[in-house]
């Protein structure tokens, strides 16, 4: 379509460099050339070219000073990327590979998640390439004092409300909060992902992982079917991973598989409930590898992570649903292959964009039920609006009403999917679907207020 194509070599032209941020910009832009066909009105707002272009970018030097008295320098970032809808909304990352492109991808994303969640919630991300792996509690609380002390300028609880990511967990979320609150010198819903006992909410940790699971449920229920008694596969072993098993167990399917970046394991008896808790304290306590899983259990086998191969052997158990809970990129259409070939038909995404154009393109061609990140991945970001709401009123939820909300929002979410994918022409692309009714929500509003 000319008018696609027209509008995604402006985007690469101004971001060479960025294949990430290329790589969901396309996604997003292919889904919406339905809509750009039949509402020129759109066209004529540039909304597209406006979307993907961020409202701000804020990039900024870290200096802090670790253990040994040396004085170190990492960068942080925020992307301010929507606020149609409503504050900027999105996580921090501290990880190695944090880079412009990377986080351009993560806030372009988030709008259109956000804009799903039924919630007035605008789209950013940020972070820094601080590795927090193998740094002392002290460096990373310098560290964090160092990024808040600039970063509390750009953000605020109307303005913009950063959460947690990869390597920003409570222990990070902490420190950022207390730093944010001195240099404001007031307590208030700033950051989201805080600890219960100071406004933070319960379901936070697991929503993200719960929200996949229940995404997956709304699935299936489509072929009147369920998780109960499914064989399913998870990577990562991180906060979402561990959270999917924990709901997965609840619902009756049998999580058999975990990773993190050294390899895989993968136990044909099933991670059950004791297993799961004893994964927790590792990754959560003692930080330990996902090898220690297969010393620790019997009739468990680990396989090493292998640069070499052109695909990752997790993906080749054969199971019939697949969690990708790690990173993005992590399921090529090698990948593809094996799930579909090892009779996998339900793909619920836990992480951002874990699978490439080409194994997307094999998934919605084998009709299997293929829920993208933006609408599989939504409820973390869910529950920190609930969050928001809960610091807002002064008050705190029950576990109960936290999870009841959770699953709502969840159920709403595929119903706009599955409407705007009907509505459209493309009936079960839960792909199209996602992209189209978080479009038409942020483009309805961006029409509304004008050029701005």
């Amino acid at each position: 379509m000319q008018i696609t194509e027209s509008i995604l070599a402006q985007v690469e032209a101004r971001n060479p460099a960025e294949p990430e941020f290329l790589q969901a910009v396309r996604e997003v832009v292919d889904s919406v050339g339905l809509v750009l066909e039949r509402h020129p009105e759109y066209r004529a707002a540039r909304i597209m070219e406006r979307i993907v272009e961020p409202e701000r970018v804020v990039i900024f030097r870290v200096p802090w000073v670790d253990d040994q008295g040396t004085v170190q320098v990492n960068r942080g970032f925020r992307i301010e990327m929507n606020s149609a809808l409503g504050p900027y909304k999105g996580g921090l990352r501290f990880h190695p590979s944090v880079n412009l492109g990377i986080l351009k991808f993560l806030a372009f994303e988030q709008v259109f998640k956000n804009a799903l969640t039924t919630l007035p919630l605008g789209g950013g991300k940020g972070g820094s390439d601080f590795d927090p792996k193998g740094k002392s509690d002290a460096e990373v609380m310098r560290f964090c004092q160092s990024f808040m002390t600039e970063l509390a300028r750009h953000i605020g609880p109307h303005t913009d409300v950063p959460a947690g990511d990869i390597g920003v967990g409570g222990r990070e979320i902490g420190f950022l909060f207390g730093q944010y609150k001195r240099l404001a010198n007031e307590f208030t819903g700033v950051l989201t992902g805080k600890g219960f006992g100071w406004g933070g909410s319960l379901i936070r940790p697991e929503a993200t992982g719960y929200g996949a699971v229940y995404f997956a449920a709304e699935m299936l229920a489509t072929r009147d079917d369920s998780l109960e008694g499914k064989t399913c596969l998870v990577s990562g072993s991180g906060n979402v991973a561990q959270f999917t098993v924990e709901k997965l167990i609840d619902l009756g399917a049998t999580a058999v598989t975990l990773s993190d970046s050294s390899g895989f394991i993968h136990d044909p008896a099933g991670i059950d409930a004791e297993k799961l808790a004893w994964v927790m304290e590792l990754k959560n306590e003692r930080r330990g590898r996902i090898r220690e899983y297969a010393e620790h259990f019997p009739g468990v086998t680990y396989t090493a992570a292998d640069p070499g191969l052109d695909h990752n052997p997790l993906w080749a158990v054969p199971a019939a649903c697949a969690f990708p809970s790690a990173t993005q990129n992590e399921i090529n259409a090698s990948d593809a292959k094996n799930l579909l070939a090892g009779g996998c038909f339900v793909v619920s995404e836990g992480a951002n964009m874990p699978s490439v154009p080409d194994a997307v393109e094999l998934f919605i061609g084998a009709g299997i039920l293929y829920g993208p990140g933006k609408a599989a991945n939504a409820g973390g970001v869910a529950v920190s609006g609930l969050e928001m709401a809960q610091n807002a009123g002064m008050t705190q939820w029950t576990r109960e009403t936290v999870d009841h909300r959770l699953r709502d929002i969840m159920v709403e979410i595929h119903l706009a999917c599955v409407g705007a994918s009907e509505r459209f022409g493309t009936p079960g692309n839960y792909v199209n679907g996602a992209n189209i009714a978080g479009f038409l929500k942020v483009a309805d509003a961006m029409l509304d207020q004008g050029v701005v």
